[in-house]
């Protein structure tokens, strides 16, 4: 039994540890995660799959309630079209994508750390896990908009979510490198970093309509 409740402590101890410094100090904490102070860590990867298969309850569930809330407005169902359906079956496939995206942007434009790629995959994935906090918490308060004078709020975080992900992943690359770059030279690859996030994003969107399409634009005939 006390086996049992050390590891359940240490399994939550771990995880709110690794929570705090994916959000308060993501680069260092890659840093010292890489230099093997691994101990108080709870499994990054693990837990980017854990906080993933919550967004998409509290998505469906959010979703749901949307679909409820206008039936009973305006007697309207929304039917997802095929690229919708894809994208509902495979999100999670999708959005890790973007791990390997982070890893491999910062390992061509950040090289003066001599990491190799699995090392550039940890600052990574901090630093997206800190970005899935944030969306997770972002995620919660979006159902204010189904409660009277606070729909604002959710409303207002629709419009900083894309700001405060930018500005995190920005933090978290700035802690992990700046030593080694002028601001000028960090701020270059910085840009050059997020340039080449959202041509891989936009490549990524395409190759699924495309696929979902049967390369043919503008008809949706996906079959599975």
């Amino acid at each position: 039994m006390h086996d049992v409740l050390h590891g359940i402590w240490h399994f939550e101890k771990g995880m709110l540890f690794t929570a705090k410094e994916a959000l308060l100090r993501p680069g260092k904490a890659a840093l010292d995660y890489i230099s093997g102070k691994r101990i108080p860590y709870y499994n990054v990867f693990y837990f980017i799959l854990l906080l993933l298969g919550l967004n998409f309850f509290l998505n469906h569930y959010y979703d749901q309630l949307v679909a409820d809330f206008n039936s009973v407005s305006n007697g309207e169902h929304h039917v997802k079209n095929s690229l919708e359906t894809f994208l509902t079956e495979n999100a999670k496939s999708i959005i890790l994508l973007f791990v390997p995206f982070f890893a491999l942007n910062s390992y061509l434009l950040f090289r003066r750390r001599k990491f190799n790629l699995s090392e550039h995959f940890i600052i990574a994935g901090i630093t997206f896990l800190g970005i899935l906090i944030f969306v997770t918490f972002f995620n919660l308060v979006s159902f204010l908009s189904f409660v009277k004078y606070l729909d604002s709020i959710s409303s207002l975080i629709d419009y900083l979510t894309p700001f405060i992900i930018i500005l995190h992943t920005i933090r978290s690359y700035y802690t992990a490198f700046s030593e080694k770059y002028s601001k000028i030279k960090f701020s270059i690859r910085m840009f050059l970093f997020l340039f080449l996030l959202i041509f891989e994003f936009i490549m990524v969107l395409m190759l699924i309509f495309g696929y979902v399409t049967d390369w043919k634009f503008g008809n949706f005939s996906y079959h599975a």
